[in-house]
Formats: C-alpha cells, sequence, structure tokens
C-alpha cells in the first residue's frame, strides 16, 4: 500500500503541474479558452491510453504462470526500477525548462493553425504519467493485496491532489523545489526496493536451474547478517524492506545491484557542468 501511495502521489502531481501548465496558459490567451475543450480532451485520451496499457499487462500476466509468469513479473519490476530513476533524472535536468518548453510547443501548434497538436501535448503527458503508474504498480504487485494496492493509489491520488493545490498556492510549507527534492529521495529509494523485488524472483527461478557453484553463492550466500537489529520479516523491517530495498541478509548480488543503482542515481543525477 505505502509504495502505491507514494507513486501514484508523484505521478499525479506531476501530470497535474503539465495539465495546470497548459490550462494557465490557455486562459492568458485571447482566445485560449474556446481551446480548453482540447485540452481536456487530450487529458481524457492520455488516461484512456494509460488504462489500455494496464489492461494489456494484465492480461499478459495472466496468460503467463509458474515460471513464466515470475520471470515476468521480475522483468516489469526491473523496467520500474529503471523507469524511477530515468524519470528522477530527467526532472532534474529539465525541471527548470518545462514551463516554457510546454509553452513554446504551445504557441507554435496554435501559430500554425494545428489545433490538435494542443490536445497531443495533454494526450503524451497524461499518458506518461498514467502508463509509469501502471507499470510501477504491476511491479508491486505481485507482492501486495489487490484491495491494499488499490487503497494506497486511491489514497495517493488524493494526496497528489492536495499537494498540488498547496503548491500551486504557494505554500511556505510546501515548495515546488522542496517537493521535488524530497519526492526524488522517496522515488530512488523506492526504485531500490523494486530492483531488489525484481532480483528475488529472479534468483527463486535461477536456483533450480543447473548453475555453476560461484553464481549459487552469489545469488544465495548471505554477505553479513543484520536480523538482530533489524528484521526484515518483522512487521517494521518489513515496510522498510518495502520501501527501500532493505535485507537483512543480503547476498553479493543485491549488494552489488543495490549498490549500482545509487551510484548511477549519484553519477547521471549531477547537472553538467557544460550546462549553465
Amino acid at each position: 500500500m505505502e509504495q502505491a501511495l507514494l507513486i501514484v502521489w508523484r505521478e499525479s502531481v506531476e501530470a497535474l503541474l503539465v495539465v495546470g501548465l497548459l490550462h494557465a496558459w490557455l486562459n492568458r490567451q485571447a482566445e485560449g479558452r474556446r481551446h480548453l475543450p482540447l485540452l481536456w480532451g487530450g487529458v481524457a485520451a492520455g488516461a484512456a491510453l494509460a488504462a489500455l496499457l494496464a489492461g494489456l499487462m494484465v492480461v499478459a500476466g495472466g496468460w503467463m504462470s509458474g515460471a513464466a509468469g515470475e520471470w515476468f513479473q521480475a522483468a516489469m519490476s526491473a523496467l520500474a526500477s529503471l523507469l524511477i530513476l530515468q524519470m528522477v533524472i530527467w526532472m532534474a535536468r529539465n525541471g527548470r525548462q518545462l514551463r516554457s518548453e510546454l509553452q513554446s510547443r504551445a504557441e507554435r501548434a496554435l501559430a500554425q493553425g494545428r489545433r490538435s497538436a494542443l490536445a497531443l501535448l495533454a494526450t503524451l503527458a497524461v499518458a506518461r504519467e498514467g502508463s509509469e503508474i501502471a507499470i510501477f504498480l504491476y511491479g508491486t504487485g505481485g507482492t501486495a493485496n489487490v484491495a491494499h494496492l488499490l487503497g494506497g493509489a486511491l489514497l495517493g491520488a488524493a494526496l497528489g491532489a492536495v499537494s498540488f493545490g498547496l503548491l500551486q498556492l504557494g505554500s511556505r510549507l510546501l515548495d515546488w523545489r522542496r517537493f521535488f527534492a524530497v519526492s526524488e529521495v522517496l522515488l530512488l529509494l523506492l526504485g531500490g526496493a523494486m530492483l531488489m523485488n525484481a532480483l528475488d524472483r529472479a534468483s527463486g527461478q535461477l536456483m533450480g536451474l543447473e548453475l555453476p557453484e560461484a553464481l549459487y553463492a552469489g545469488l544465495g550466500d548471505p554477505l553479513w547478517d543484520s536480523t538482530a537489529w533489524l528484521d526484515d520479516g518483522s512487521r517494521w523491517g518489513g515496510l522498510i524492506a518495502g520501501l527501500t530495498g532493505y535485507r537483512a541478509m543480503p547476498s553479493a548480488a543485491a549488494v552489488l545491484l543495490l549498490g549500482g543503482f545509487w551510484l548511477l542515481a549519484w553519477r547521471w543525477r549531477r547537472p553538467s557542468r557544460a550546462r549553465p
């Protein structure tokens, strides 16, 4: 539930940000209000595309059973982890130019008489965020109760709407810079957790194959045991494990994979010195 809440919270705010920027820009134009139906039509189309992707993933997962289903779930968890990493890096590097880029595209579309391009901007924005939500939720769905998952998603959507409203009001307690700084850390922690979930599922399948002894050791033998300090099978330990990827008895593969994930996040998220 906590994973779904964090994912939907952040992604819904990003989608509302794009739609809000386009809506505010149209309201400032001389004849912008008559183009608002195009904006809302694009939003509806984007939501429909995201729902279609979610349905296709559920159907594909339903077709697969046994080892194939486990590999598919592992692949979706790994993909969700990589998408989180890519999203955080992209927003860190391009967030400041998001408003001007959206407005320049909208201006070109209306100036050239391509009204459909304005709807397409909203469609792509909502479809992208909605598709990412679908992939993230499917990546965590294999280890979560469906009712808890849906409850977390609905609560995250409500929290996202409230957060967006507070951000638009310019609250001193919640500004855009602080919101993205905090949510980036939370998302990266969650990305690490999804990566560990993918490794757990893949390891379970690989253990049944005839592999060299060194690979078995790397996938199964723990490097240390911190169960006495924090057991990932306990209530609080399980919560932290689900949100961060923590393992009380991590294998060498888990340490290398999670360490590589955070190294990439640190290396690629840093602003380029050549960019002003």
